[in-house]
């Protein structure tokens, strides 16, 4: 082998991807819910506690955790959201709702730098964890990264109390959306 190419070849394989880890930032990022009814769809918010995810693009391998404040969910009425968290998310019990994610597929997308993931994790309802893929779009931009993503939450099926009341029925899922904002972190933690 050419010394040139020796050098070239032991210049790239130090160049491996090194572990990134993004730091979530509560007051910039929105956790909106809808759930469908026979009358309206409600829509409402809940509050992100915190976020710390550390992502190897080698191995795919994730680790860390995101924690929303079950107890700040609100959608504007106050007897809905009494209802909300007395019956059916027990909120005093299990104040917050966490997503524990263990391994990230990276997808490229159309614009440079951006991409597409799906994060396989542990989402925690009622304190049971339960597997769940979220897909999320980010976008990479000075040292931060805007997240976006759609996923539904069974949460009857998980076990949590169905919301519909006598011929007020309720959709037994709940949309979520997301558009977070996290500090990307790439010093090999």
């Amino acid at each position: 082998m050419k010394p040139t190419i020796a050098v070239l070849f032991l210049a790239c394989a130090g160049l491996q991807a090194q572990p990134v880890r993004l730091l979530f930032e509560p007051a910039n990022t929105k956790v909106e819910y809808s759930v469908a009814s026979t009358l309206h769809t409600v829509h409402g918010t809940f509050a992100l506690e915190s976020g710390d995810v550390t992502y190897d693009p080698a191995t795919g391998k994730a680790s860390g955790l995101i924690v929303v404040d079950a107890t700040s969910g609100d959608s504007g009425n106050g007897s809905r959201d009494k209802r909300m968290h007395t019956a059916i998310l027990e909120s005093v019990s299990f104040p917050e709702v966490k997503f524990v994610p263990d391994h990230v597929t990276v997808h490229e997308g159309a614009a440079a730098g951006d991409s597409v993931l799906e994060l396989h994790g542990q989402f925690y309802l009622h304190g049971t964890p339960h597997e769940l893929v979220i897909k999320a779009a980010t976008h990479p931009h000075e040292g931060r990264v805007k997240i976006t993503s759609d996923f539904q939450v069974p949460y009857v099926d998980w076990g949590l109390e169905s919301a519909s009341r006598f011929i007020l029925k309720v959709a037994d899922t709940v949309d979520i959306h997301i558009e977070a904002d996290a500090k990307s972190v790439h010093d090999g933690v």
